[in-house]
């Protein structure tokens, strides 16, 4: 759940492996990265948490860090955030399908596909997912990002997913798409059961 006053409530459910992280949290992901036995992770885990600082101030109002074992020996990491933005253009499928065509335009993306996804809140939904190609970081990343429309007619959801793991690029936009369809606008049941199960990216299914 979104914990902002200043937003509407939004709730939905990551996958196992996810965890909660926030700006103030960078000091012990430095830590954590340290601990690694790989300087893959240690490389790709630094990265995710500079791109925290970024994301303050950019209507950003929920970020988690995800960690998936990988054979024979190894973690991949990837960052998870949802972004809502008060939007002025009273029709929302407008506004999704203006959003998701500024996403598709950045010069940043190297390769994509774009496709829209079913909700069952049928609210307008599109994904773009692919390989970006980003200032300052030689190597590429995966990103994916949703857009869709809060019920109220007066905000925009992006849902975002980024890893330095390209050949995992499948996986990553299979669990935002998944993602995408726990969201929810009115408190769910408290009982409903959470998430459990494997961590491991090839094989997380919410």
């Amino acid at each position: 759940m979104t914990q902002n006053n200043a937003i509407p409530p939004v709730w939905f459910r990551l996958p196992p492996g996810f965890h909660d992280i926030g700006p103030g949290d960078a000091a012990s992901l430095d830590a954590f990265a340290e601990a690694l036995d790989s300087q893959a992770a240690r490389g790709e885990l630094s990265q995710l948490v500079d791109s925290l600082e970024e994301l303050a101030g950019h209507d950003v109002v929920h970020t988690a860090i995800g960690f998936h074992p990988e054979e024979p020996v190894g973690i991949t990491t990837s960052l998870f955030s949802l972004t809502i933005r008060r939007v002025e253009q009273p029709n929302p499928r407008l506004a999704v399908a203006r959003t998701a065509l500024a996403i598709a335009r950045s010069p940043l993306w190297t390769s994509a596909v774009r496709r829209f996804i079913d909700l069952p809140s049928t609210l307008p939904c599109s994904l773009v997912a692919g390989v970006i190609s980003v200032p300052d970081i030689e190597h590429h990343l995966f990103q994916a990002r949703v857009a869709t429309a809060h019920p109220d007619g007066l905000h925009l959801l992006v849902l975002d997913l980024t890893s330095a793991c390209t050949e995992h690029a499948a996986a990553y936009t299979d669990i935002l798409e998944a993602v995408a369809h726990t969201l929810q606008f009115t408190d769910p049941d408290p009982s409903a059961p959470k998430a459990t199960g494997t961590s491991r990216i090839l094989e997380v299914l919410l």
